[in-house]
């Protein structure tokens, strides 16, 4: 390893006092770099905002079938003025947070077992490759024969994540690093100690690409579910005014998902970044 890079693989305190000049020119070349980034996604998202408010007005594309930027902002003060909106957007919210509560917990858990019980991992693997493999939106009328229209929202959405996020769990425990597994098992750790003491700790980056990937599964297993049978969140706004054909409507509840997805991805990396600010 190189001088500079020992400095600055210092705590910060350190590699300022042995490198001042060094640290602070790099620290700088960081946030600069941060910043062109952030800039960068301002102006894409500011250039697909003006091509397709550009394309909709010149009649490039058929402003009623795809709605424009500014239409899309009058759609959303006039349902707020109407007062429904935030009715709609909190019913889905509360299914998308269960929905991601419920697949975590169930995930992990099913994660756990299967690393605990190496036997069943071997028998389980066809299953769950399976069950994971199979088009969950085909079970959509299943789901409300058995559970109803309210529930069926959950099983649906829960379903859509639980498999894939046992999956990557299990895939993370089964990467934890063999000599760490080796050192405990010789110090006589049963194989629960060596889960709690060893490969939970060490696959903190799987559990949290998991609830990534579940943010989106879940939000998007609470839209099928709400489509089918849904009387009310955003889901429901979509296929009624889709019927009506009010694309600006349609787009309001689009944009509205997109702002959910977005603070739940900005919610996880904060979560990230306090437990592997933790770690380290």
């Amino acid at each position: 390893m190189s001088t500079e890079a020992a400095v600055l693989a210092q705590p910060v305190s350190l590699a300022k006092a042995i490198a001042s000049p060094r640290y602070l020119a790099w620290r700088r070349g960081q946030r600069r770099e941060g910043f062109t980034i952030r800039a960068i996604q301002v102006l894409l998202v500011v250039v697909l905002l003006a091509a397709w408010e550009l394309g909709a007005r010149m009649h490039w594309m058929n402003p009623m079938l795809t709605s424009y930027p500014s239409a899309i902002w009058f759609g959303l003060r006039a349902m707020v003025l109407e007062g429904t909106l935030g009715s709609h957007l909190s019913v889905t919210l509360v299914e998308v947070s269960i929905s991601f509560i419920l697949a975590m917990a169930l995930g992990t858990t099913l994660a756990v077992l299967l690393w605990l019980s190496p036997r069943a991992e071997r028998v389980m693997d066809p299953f769950l490759v399976v069950a994971n493999a199979l088009p969950k939106v085909a079970l959509v009328p299943i789901f409300y024969i058995w559970l109803g229209p309210e529930l069926s929202i959950y099983g649906i959405a829960v379903a859509i994540a639980v498999f894939i996020v046992a999956l990557m769990i299990f895939t993370g425990f089964r990467q934890t690093d063999p000599n760490k597994i080796k050192l405990v098992r010789t110090l006589g750790a049963s194989r629960a100690q060596m889960l709690s003491k060893v490969v939970l700790p060490g696959s903190v980056p799987t559990l949290i690409a998991a609830m990534k990937a579940n943010a989106a599964l879940s939000l998007v297993g609470v839209i099928v579910g709400e489509f089918q049978s849904g009387k009310a969140g955003l889901g429901y706004l979509i296929t009624y005014d889709s019927q009506i054909f009010q694309m600006d409507r349609v787009m309001v509840s689009v944009v509205l998902l997109g702002v959910i997805s977005l603070a739940m991805y900005v919610a996880i990396q904060g979560l990230e970044a306090l437990l592997m600010g933790r770690r380290k």
